[in-house]
This record gives structure tokens, sequence and C-alpha cells, in this order.
């Protein structure tokens, strides 16, 4: 009998092998990178086959199919949101997520912070950062970075676990060099150093590069579900 989902099986063995090979390089421990498996427009059927596979952590985009979806995808899994956030929608996610990796303004940590408060937990959260300014991305300037950070801090229903980011695909390893600095200049210079352990860099094009460049967590769709079909939704 024929497996349709083993391709799965085959992008991810060479994923892990890829991010092996790149850490022994750099003096890394493999086991120390995590891989997040990005669902966008992926049935939950495939997803859940990486899930069985040990990838235990997804990664949603967006919160209309993330709704959508959750119901069908296996409870083992841990959930991130890594997509742009707006404050009117954070609701819809603040139970269901253990991460929101997309924190790119003071008010809309406040609003996270508002509504972890009314269901009694803490949220975990990464302070994006628009490392190569540009327009076309979301994520907070480097420069306007330490503030976001000590306003978040200050909030008693977040933990600001540390950075994610999304360079530019062009000079993309300059760009995740600048983001190693900038994570190691926050984490050693501010009050919320103690709980930065979270790098999230690299994807399907550049996680080998990322891996270099000291991120612990790679956010990867296409290379381990194949090309997207963007007319789902």
């Amino acid at each position: 009998m024929t497996d349709e989902y083993s391709f799965v099986n085959d992008n991810l063995a060479a994923i892990r092998e890829n991010i092996a090979e790149e850490a022994d390089k750099c003096g890394r421990n493999a086991e120390d990178i995590r891989i997040m498996a990005v669902t966008k427009t992926v049935a939950p059927e495939i997803v859940n086959r990486a899930v069985e596979l040990g990838v235990t952590l997804l990664g949603e985009n967006r919160v209309q199919e993330f709704l959508s979806k959750q119901e069908a995808y296996d409870r083992s899994a841990e959930i991130h949101f890594i997509g742009h956030l707006q404050t009117n929608k954070v609701k819809y996610i603040i139970e269901p997520m253990t991460m929101i990796q997309s924190v790119d303004s003071i008010k809309l940590a406040q609003e996270i912070n508002r509504l972890a408060s009314a269901h009694n937990k803490t949220m975990d959260i990464l302070c994006e950062v628009n490392i190569g300014g540009e327009e076309s991305k979301s994520g907070i300037a480097p420069d306007g970075l330490l503030e976001l950070i000590e306003a978040a801090v200050s909030m008693e229903n977040l933990r600001v676990r540390g950075l994610m980011t999304i360079p530019p695909p062009a000079s993309g390893d300059i760009f995740l060099g600048r983001m190693e600095e900038l994570f190691h200049k926050i984490k050693d210079t501010t009050s919320a150093g103690s709980e930065m352990d979270v790098l999230s860099m690299g994807m399907t094009h550049d996680y080998a590069d990322a891996v270099r460049h000291g991120s612990t967590l790679v956010r990867i769709g296409t290379g381990l579900f194949g090309a997207r079909d963007y007319s789902k939704k």
C-alpha cells in the first residue's frame, strides 16, 4: 500500500540531517535547535504526520485558518502564532497558543497581557524585529526594540522569551548575523535577559545559515510539506 504522506518522512529526514551537519560545523548541539512545522495552507492530516514523526511544534500564520483546523490537529502538538497579529484577533488565540512570536508593538503586548490575565495564564512572547527595515514586513525597528522589551517585561502576564525575525532574502546572511548580535546584546543588557532563550529565525531557504548564526528555532513550511497552494484559505 502506497503511503501518500511519505514525502513528509523524507523531507524531515533531510532537514534533520542538514541541521545536524551545520550544527556540527559550528560546534553546536543539533538537539538545541527546534524544528517548527509551519502549517499555512497545509491540510491537518499532513501536519499530523509531521507530529507523529516528532515535530511537536506548529506555527500558525493566520487566525481564521487556525480556527478552522484547530480541532483536527494532533493534541500533543504545541502551537505558536507567528503571523502578523491584529489586537482585535488576540482574543481568538490567547487560550490555545503557548507562545506568540510576532509581538511588534507595545499596544499589542498590552492587549495580550490583558487577555492573558483574564485567562489566568502567563503568555510567552517573542519580539519580532524587522531587521532589514523592509516596508513590506511587520516587526519593530531595531532601535525601538529596547523600549518594547522593557515595556513587555513590566507586564505581569507576559514573559519575554526572545526574538524573532524574517530577514531580507538578499544578503540574508548579513542580517542573520546582525540578529545574532542584537539577541546577545539584549540578553546581556536588559532585565529580560535571564529568560531569553529563543532566537527564532531561519525558514526553508535559509535555515542552515540561521543555525550558523545561533538560531534556536527554525520555521519550516515548504521544505517540510512541499510547495504551498495559496488558493486555499
